[in-house]
């Protein structure tokens, strides 16, 4: 149950980063903080690691993400989204969060360019950062969920 409700919100991180480039501060340091009250109230994380499995994971999400963050590749968005992770999960999760991510990211640049054409207009539209063209600067949040998914089915 733990997991189907950080894939939802996760969901919704998506969803806004893929039709606006941009993630609501409401939704990432909302989950953070409600990540942070899970992990301070019960002593573990919202997956059910150790609390100091949560620091590490947090630090690593961080560790990750600020180097990409401060050469413009990252938003301000993403990190919070991977400290909220990180907060919520371990750092096995954080890691194939990443990896997934990674793969999930080079799979889409190969097999964009081909099914963008035969997609509908209005899904384009609503999906309008996830371009082909715009490959430089691809929302992160899409691919980090789809890394959940894959690391989700991994590690259970």
């Amino acid at each position: 149950m733990h997991s189907f409700v950080l894939l939802v919100w996760l969901a919704l991180c998506a969803v806004q980063d893929a039709r606006e480039r941009h993630i609501a501060n409401s939704l990432t340091l909302g989950g953070a903080a409600f990540a942070l009250a899970w992990l301070l109230w019960s002593g573990s994380t919202w997956l059910g690691a150790e609390a100091q499995q949560g620091g590490w994971a947090l630090l690593l999400a961080l560790g990750f993400t600020l180097p990409g963050y401060s050469m413009r590749r990252l938003g301000g968005g993403d990190v919070k989204l991977m400290a909220a992770l990180g907060l919520a999960t371990d750092g096995m999760h954080v890691l194939g969060i990443f990896i997934g991510a990674g793969l999930t990211s080079i799979f889409w640049l190969l097999l964009a360019p081909r099914v963008w054409l035969y997609m509908s207009q209005g899904l384009r539209t609503h999906l309008f950062y996830m371009a082909p063209e715009l490959s430089r600067k691809q929302p992160f949040a899409p691919f980090a969920l789809v890394g959940l998914l894959l690391t989700l089915v991994w590690l259970r």
